[in-house]
């Protein structure tokens, strides 16, 4: 392939957000741990200064800021690869999610039918931007996590989509 041809590709890969080839010893953009963290027992709270020291800058804007990351972004592709496992509060450990109740919604974030620990995870009307939503929230922590909605209609047990920021996530594989 001609100099010119691959610089085209790579401006196009990085439009898309992409890579032409993948970095080397990129960590990945949802942790992985090799085992489960210690389950919180009690409500946790820290300041502001606490959780920026214990979370990264994208974690610290998705928990407790209550932002989004990108649809379609690198964590989404991960957790579509992801095979058995559990899936943790990233600001304190807690159990939230399963690889049982995962699902490909194609929404462009990972998706849940069902919260592996329905204690660990709390609801609440969210009414920013304009509309009416049902945010999802650890409620070990209270760190942001996403949305939940009904009715769309799919294969599921629940007919309910957790749509979730894999970056406020921590995945534990199963061991095999």
């Amino acid at each position: 392939m001609k100099p010119s041809a691959i610089a085209l590709l790579a401006g196009f890969a990085i439009i898309l957000g992409t890579t032409v080839a993948e970095e080397p010893n990129k960590q990945p953009a949802m942790e992985i741990l090799k085992q489960a963290p210690a389950e919180p027992t009690e409500k946790i709270v820290k300041t502001d200064e606490e959780w920026k020291k214990s979370l990264t800058p994208e974690q610290y804007h998705i928990l407790r800021e209550s932002g989004t990351e990108p649809a379609n972004g690198e964590v989404y592709h991960e957790f579509k690869e992801q095979g058995e496992g559990a899936y943790h509060c990233a600001g304190c450990g807690a159990l939230l999610f399963s690889s049982k109740q995962k699902f490909d919604s194609r929404c462009g974030w990972p998706s849940f039918y069902d919260p592996a620990k329905a204690q660990n995870v709390t609801t609440k009307t969210d009414l920013a931007g304009g509309r009416v939503r049902v945010e999802v929230n650890c409620a070990k922590c209270d760190g942001h996590l996403g949305h939940v909605f009904e009715g769309e209609g799919f294969d599921t047990p629940t007919d309910k989509r957790y749509c979730i920021n894999g970056v406020g996530l921590k995945f534990v594989p199963t061991e095999k």
